[in-house]
């Protein structure tokens, strides 16, 4: 075999080599599981952009849901995470004890309080201030999950209202929304206070209505990356696409709006 021939067998060789690399099936060896905790007041939103994310990203996200306080605590604990969603001063304290990167800090959306019923009830009037004590007073129950956004909201509400000796004997305590839901459902409790977010997902129950402007309160969701992220870069781009454009729709859609 001449010099020549050995040279362009080997040339025809590396060229076959690289064809079949281009033409083989690829597979992103980049793609991630992020670690998500979330506050059951951004769910039903995630339930639905989550997949989307997964499709565009290649990463997979995998998420654990509860309210806002019990996942702070976890977290105290150590409980290992790439991406934590929770209300604006636990993400600020989460910050403060190092375990959230300062500059990953994103609000999200927001979902303002209302009462939930059980669907198909007549709808009480909470149209005015003043008719929302008159509702509140004749009610025979009402739950709320006490650690929740909801439950921190009507607590101040009750006492500014000055309703606190002639409500706490109706108060239905919960510890998760998802149980104030199911309480309302079952009849154990006629009104829930809850996010608009967290009522509309669940079969059996309804808005009955928004607390008035005077005294509505809102559920703001915020994320944060861990500070030990084993997945910090594909957590920020998950973050990127719960705050874009292509987001917005799905979170109105779930009752709830861009942070003003």
């Amino acid at each position: 075999m001449t010099v020549e021939a050995g040279r362009a067998g080997a040339t025809r060789t590396v060229t076959t080599l690289v064809v079949g690399l281009l033409l083989a099936p690829t597979t992103d060896t980049r793609a991630e599981t992020i670690t998500v905790l979330s506050s059951n007041g951004f769910k039903a939103v995630l339930q639905e952009l989550a997949p989307q994310f997964e499709k565009t990203s290649g990463h997979e996200v995998a998420i654990k849901y509860s309210v806002s306080a019990e996942l702070k605590k976890r977290i105290d604990s150590g409980e290992p995470f790439d991406l934590v969603i929770v209300t604006p001063a636990q993400i600020d304290d989460l910050i403060k004890s190092g375990r959230v990167a300062a500059n990953s800090r994103a609000p999200l959306a927001r979902s303002g309080m209302a009462l939930a019923m059980r669907k198909g009830a007549a709808k009480p009037d909470v149209g005015t201030v003043e008719a929302l004590r008159a509702t509140l007073i004749a009610s025979r129950s009402i739950a709320f999950a006490k650690e929740g956004a909801g439950g921190a909201f009507f607590d101040a509400l009750v006492k500014r209202l000055g309703l606190v000796e002639q409500l706490t004997p109706k108060f239905k305590p919960t510890v998760t929304g998802d149980q104030v839901s199911q309480s309302v459902a079952n009849g154990d409790a006629e009104l829930g206070v809850l996010p608009v977010s967290e009522i509309l997902p669940v079969p059996g129950v309804e808005v009955a209505g928004r607390f008035p402007a005077d005294v509505q309160g809102y559920a703001i969701m915020v994320a944060g990356v861990s500070a030990a992220a084993a997945h910090g870069a594909a957590a920020r781009s998950l973050i990127q696409f719960l705050t874009s454009p292509t987001a917005l729709p799905v979170i109105e859609k779930k009752g709830m709006e861009k942070v003003k």
